[in-house]
C-alpha cells in the first residue's frame, strides 16, 4: 500500500553531492508528473542546473541570494534576499500547489543567521502533510535531526579541489 505522507529529507555534510542529490530527486519526481519547487538560498549565480530545469515545466526554481558569499560574510542584501525567500517558501509548503519542495542551502542560511532555527522548525511542523520536503546544506544542526525522516550525510574523503582543480563547467556549476 503506497504511503501518502510526505517525508522530510536532510542532505548535509562536508562532501560534494547535496544539491546534486536533491536535484536528482526533483528529476525523478518530474518523471512521475509531480510538481516541484526549488528554493536556492545564498545562491544567485548562474549554475547549469538552471538551464536544465527550464526544460521541465513541472519544476520551478527561484534563487534567494545575490551571489555566493560563502567566502565572505553576508551583507544586508543577502539577509533580505533570504528572508524574502523564506516568507515565500512558508506559504508554498502549506499549500497544495507542489508535491516536492527543496530548500537548497537552507542549512547554510541558518549557519549565517539569515534564517533562524525556530523558523525552520515551524516550517517543518506546519508543512502540508502530503508534501515531500528536502533541506540541504552543510552544518545541519543535530538538534534538528528529530524533525527529519531521512538524513544523508555526504562525507568528503578525497576531493580534487584540494589538489588545486577549480570548479568545472557541467560538473560543479
Amino acid at each position: 500500500m503506497p504511503n501518502n505522507k510526505g517525508m522530510v529529507h536532510f542532505y548535509t555534510g562536508n562532501g560534494k553531492g547535496k544539491t546534486t542529490a536533491a536535484l536528482g530527486l526533483a528529476l525523478r519526481s518530474a518523471g512521475r508528473n509531480k510538481r516541484i519547487f526549488i528554493a536556492q538560498f545564498v545562491k544567485g549565480m548562474h549554475y547549469a542546473e538552471l538551464d536544465s530545469i527550464k526544460k521541465h515545466e513541472s519544476i520551478e526554481l527561484k534563487q534567494f541570494g545575490r551571489d555566493c558569499f560563502i567566502e565572505n560574510e553576508p551583507v544586508e542584501d543577502d539577509i533580505l534576499a533570504a528572508k524574502k525567500g523564506f516568507e515565500e517558501v512558508k506559504s508554498i509548503t502549506t499549500s497544495n500547489k507542489y508535491d516536492l519542495v527543496i530548500l537548497d542551502e537552507i542549512f547554510i542560511a541558518m549557519h549565517y543567521n539569515l534564517i533562524s532555527y525556530e523558523e525552520v522548525v515551524e516550517l517543518i511542523k506546519s508543512k502540508n502533510q502530503h508534501l515531500e520536503l528536502v533541506l540541504t546544506g552543510r552544518n545541519a544542526p543535530e538538534s534538528l535531526y528529530a524533525y527529519a525522516d531521512l538524513i544523508t550525510e555526504m562525507k568528503e574523503i578525497k576531493h580534487y579541489y584540494n589538489e588545486g582543480v577549480k570548479a568545472r563547467s557541467g560538473i560543479e556549476y
